[in-house]
């Protein structure tokens, strides 16, 4: 019962990767490739080389993939190249044919195809992520970036790197319009694929540092209907002991927060930062998968 339960995860998996995999084609080859946007990664340098040489893009997309898949394999397992070379080989084949053979839908509105196109090509990365696969190319590259740097969302990575990949483009392209747009179809692919991975729970962090700690806590509980944790410290200088407020609010919230403290205790010192990843009751699942 549980060997047949895996293998319809399995299909089930493969089946969400083949329909992502061509939405990516399809807003590569619809949107970002007849615009000359160079949407980052090896699909962004895919997009510059065919500008170069008349290959077409998913073909150069796959030609680029081979070393870093093999990369890949010695990194990650044989299991997880399998997926990821499907996803590949379906992202290469879907941007060839839909080019060829559906040419006549594209977009030629670059606002259109920077919005889009982008979002499009981002929710697909996330949902292929999200099924143990990747696109290939940079995906893999940032998954060794990921274990180095866990601290750094994904979409930041991407980011950082594909930053290169336009300023590439833009000498291949010959045109500065064309990479700084390039550039907002990047900033619009991070930002999506952050809410695709990691939703939109961001969040703030407090933590509260006062002699009337009980008033607080007790409105915190009470009218935020918030979860309140104590956390016992001591000061260095004066080895008192403190009671120190954390909890987690949700930023529409912080406000609230802010607003108990200062009208229990104007003195209280008090730390608020992002959090931008919570799991747990009321957030998301520790077992939730992600890149």
């Amino acid at each position: 019962m549980r060997k047949r339960k895996s293998i319809k995860r399995i299909l089930l998996d493969y089946l969400i990767i083949t329909a992502a995999s061509v939405v990516y084609g399809l807003g590569t080859s619809l949107f970002s490739d007849p615009n000359n946007l160079a949407p980052g990664g090896f699909t962004g340098i895919a997009i510059a080389l065919n500008r170069l040489a008349p290959i077409g893009t998913g073909t150069w997309f796959m030609l680029m993939n081979i070393p870093v898949l093999l990369l890949g394999v010695w990194k990650f397992g044989i299991r997880f190249i399998i997926s990821t070379l499907y996803a590949t080989g379906i992202i290469s084949l879907s941007t060839n044919m839909i080019a060829q053979y559906w040419n006549q839908y594209a977009i030629h509105d670059v606002f259109l195809a920077i919005t889009i196109g982008s979002a499009l090509c981002a929710w697909s990365m996330g949902v292929i992520f999200k099924s143990g696969a990747t696109t290939g190319g940079s995906d893999i590259i940032i998954k060794l970036l990921r274990l180095k740097f866990p601290h750094i969302k994904t979409g930041m990575l991407f980011f950082i790197t594909d930053i290169f990949v336009v300023i590439f483009a833009g000498f291949v392209f010959g045109n500065i319009n064309d990479a700084l747009y390039s550039l907002l179809a990047v900033l619009i692919t991070s930002f999506v694929l952050d809410i695709v991975l990691y939703g939109r729970d961001e969040a703030k962090l407090l933590y509260i540092i006062s002699d009337s700690s009980e008033a607080i806590t007790g409105r915190l509980l009470e009218e935020l209907d918030i979860g309140v944790t104590h956390i016992f410290g001591e000061g260095a200088y004066s080895h008192k002991q403190k009671k120190v407020i954390m909890c987690v609010v949700k930023k529409r919230v912080t406000p609230l927060a802010e607003s108990i403290v200062r009208e229990e205790d104007p003195d209280a010192f008090m730390i608020i930062t992002s959090a931008s990843e919570i799991f747990g009751e009321g957030y998301k699942s520790y077992f939730e998968e992600k890149i």
